[in-house]
């Protein structure tokens, strides 16, 4: 689980290209969630841009909840998202908070 703000780019079906800014909810290595105002249709490809990394994928899942779009992007074989080349600034490893939760407390019994 993260939250950063990215860029994304994609091509309508008449050959304009369009982007807008979105927001980064989750990432892995093969694939992202965003958050968007506007929807994209089922397997649209698309580009995330995030500084100098580019994540390129299709759109896996498209629904609105509260206040936008929550946009699932599966990445495309060749470009798979990696921590080192890109880690988004509020990232979060359930696993890491898992262990942390079953570690014992200093003085409680």
């Amino acid at each position: 689980m993260c939250a950063d703000m990215v860029e994304v780019q994609w091509k309508e079906d008449s050959g304009d290209a369009r982007s807008c800014t979105g927001l980064l909810e989750d990432i892995s290595p093969s694939g992202a969630c965003l958050q968007l105002d506007s929807p994209l249709p089922l397997g649209k490809t698309l580009e995330i841009q995030y500084r100098k990394v580019r994540l390129q994928g299709s759109v896996c899942y498209c629904f609105f909840r509260d206040i936008g779009y929550w946009i699932g992007v599966q990445f495309s074989a060749r470009k798979k998202w990696s921590r080192k080349e890109f880690r988004p600034k509020h990232l979060l490893d359930p696993r890491k908070l898992l262990a942390r939760s079953t570690e014992p407390r200093k003085g409680v019994q």
